[in-house]
This record gives structure tokens, sequence and C-alpha cells, in this order.
């Protein structure tokens, strides 16, 4: 991994001072990613304008020890159809090649390569397809283009997670506290008192006031049998008139009998 020992000091010094005013304010379009621990790679997020209208593309710069005498190399790390952009990221550009000059500072240089994203040059490209379709059909090429764009340079949203689903379990946790578990309702016995809820459940610590010591308050079991004997109760049966029916031939046969012993 390269560190800021591949580079002279003098260059390093030169570099972070560029790097604090990219920093302080950056180009139009164009983010610097310092990392203060190595100058050799600097990585840059740039966003242009149609077809590569809202999306961030990364790249970065690689600079070697006898820079700023050679030019540094460029890579864009995100998926891009560019006509000079090749498929493994290179970027053709003249800026970074037979036209650089060591006075050439990282803020041309990363304001050039924005530029060639707005205005590709496809006599020169690396992407054969991409220049090929921009000479030819630049309604393609833009398609194309928006595609790349859609899927592999979208910005991540950014957005506070978690409000929701705390409130939901704000919610979820009042709701079992102010309720008694269906449970326990089914397998209580019919007539037996069923537990009071956290929240009506009753003091069991004495108040003390005006000197005096209270008893706790306790609400009666009335109500919770109540409730336990509504939800238990089960229809009773009707009891059959087969008693009175049965009544009425045991009269007749005390009836029978008297008679029998008058006339003894």
């Amino acid at each position: 991994m390269a560190t800021n020992e591949n580079l002279p000091p003098n260059v390093i010094k030169q570099l972070a001072k560029e790097l604090k005013n990219l920093d302080e304010s950056p180009p139009e379009g164009i983010k610097v990613v310092v990392n203060d621990d190595d100058f050799s790679t600097i990585f840059a997020d740039i966003d242009a304008g149609t077809p590569y209208e809202n999306g961030v593309f990364r790249m970065k710069l690689l600079l070697s020890r006898d820079f700023p005498y050679s030019p540094p190399k460029g890579f864009f790390l995100t998926k891009i159809f560019h006509p000079n952009i090749a498929t493994n990221g290179e970027i053709c550009v003249n800026t970074l090649k037979k036209d650089w000059n060591p006075s050439l500072g990282l803020r041309h240089v990363l304001i050039v390569v924005r530029c060639l994203l707005i205005e590709p040059f496809p006599e020169s490209a690396l992407n054969e397809q991409a220049g090929k379709l921009l000479l030819e059909d630049y309604d393609e090429y833009a398609r194309h283009a928006r595609l790349y764009t859609g899927i592999h340079a979208k910005p991540k949203p950014k957005f506070k997670s978690g409000a929701i689903s705390e409130s939901t379990t704000a919610l979820n946790v009042d709701q079992t506290n102010t309720s008694v578990p269906i449970a326990d309702i089914k397998s209580a016995p019919q007539g037996a008192a069923l537990p009071l809820p956290s929240s009506l459940a009753p003091s069991t610590t004495a108040t003390r006031g005006n000197g005096q010591e209270h008893a706790p308050v306790i609400l009666t079991d009335t109500i919770v049998n109540a409730s336990a004997t509504v939800l238990s109760a089960a229809p009773v049966p009707q009891k059959k008139e087969g008693g009175q029916a049965k009544a009425q031939p045991d009269k007749k046969k005390i009836d029978a009998r008297k008679k029998s012993l008058k006339r003894l």
C-alpha cells in the first residue's frame, strides 16, 4: 500500500496545501476525499450533466514518485458508459498524457475530467461502442449512458432510520401493559379471578399522610370476577319438566290408598 513516503517532502508539502484548498473550496460538481496518510492516491466524487445527471462517479488519481514531472494516472471506480473511459476505468484525456505540464495542479486535472463527461471526444475513444454510438446515434448513446448511471452511479439516500420502528415498539408495549392476555382468559377456571394488568395492579405499599399510616387501596375482586364470569360463562341447560310429570302419578297413588283405608 502506497504511503506519503513514496513522494518527496517538497511534493507532499505542495499537495497538502492544494488538497486543503480543494477541501475548503471545491470546484463545481467535484468533491475530493482527502487521506492525510496517503497523498499518492487522490479520490474524488464527480457529478455532471446530461446524460450523466443525477449520478455520482468516483474516480482516483495515482501519483508516481516523480510527480509532478510525470502526469498522474486517472481511473474511474464507478462503472460508466463513456467513449474516453475504458471498461477497466482508465481515463483517456490529453491533459494526462501529451499535454501534461508540471505546473498544472490537481484542481485543473479534476476540472478537465469533469468536462470530459460533459463533452466527450469520440475520435480518441477507449470504449469503441460508446464512441461509435456517439457519432452515429446520439439518442442511443445517451440511453446507454443513462442506463449505466441509473444502475451504478445512483447516490445512496440519506434518511433517519429507527423513528418508525421505535414508535411502533412503544405502541406495542402500551398495548401489552394495558390488556390481559387471551391465553390467560381461556385457561382460567370458571369463576376464578383473572390477573390484573400491571398498569391496574393494586399498590402494595402503604402510604403515609399527616402522620397516619393508611392501608393500601385494593380494587375489589367483583369487577374481575364479573369479567371472568362473562367471558367464561356457558349456556345453562334448561331443566326438563319431567319432575312435575312424575309428581302427578305419586299423588294419585296416595289418594287410592286413602280410599282403601276408608273401606276398611
